[in-house]
């Protein structure tokens, strides 16, 4: 069982991590769930964004999500760096004992300190649960990602 956890972790973070030429980053993301996280830059105001995480609240559970996001810089004025308000739909799967399949729908910001080698974020994701209830479940997070 272990062996699958580790397979679809490897194909959810995947394409974040193969990416031609463009920006991608690479790093942790703290909350309920806690884990990796990933996301490649598409260009312009698009990105994708994975993550392997584990919740250690209620049942224990490994959870993988992935979305598409769009960034919004002209939303806050900072003096130094960016900080972009960003929304995104995408797919979440929670495995544990009674495994669970849903939609995700992130809102938040991420910092991009001047350097532009850094960034910090703070994210809520409503999340709707269609497989095999439909159930409404809430993720947030905060985290920090490398860009390499």
């Amino acid at each position: 069982m272990k062996n699958i956890y580790l397979i679809i972790s490897v194909v959810l973070l995947f394409p974040s991590l193969c990416s031609a030429g463009n920006k991608y980053e690479l790093g942790v993301i703290v909350g309920e769930p806690t884990g990796l996280s990933a996301k490649q830059n598409l260009g312009g105001d698009k990105a994708l964004d994975a993550a392997a995480a584990w919740s250690f609240s209620g049942e224990k559970s490994l959870s993988l999500h992935s979305d598409y996001l769009w960034f919004r810089n002209n939303v806050f004025k900072v003096e130094k760096g960016r900080l972009p308000l960003y929304y995104g739909v995408g797919a979440r799967l929670k495995l544990q004992d009674k495994s669970l399949i849903g939609a995700r729908f992130p809102v938040g910001l991420q910092y991009f300190f001047p350097a532009e080698r850094f960034t910090v974020f703070l994210e809520i994701a409503p999340v709707l649960d269609l497989f095999p209830d439909t159930d409404f479940d809430l993720s947030a997070a905060v985290g920090f990602r490398v860009l390499l």
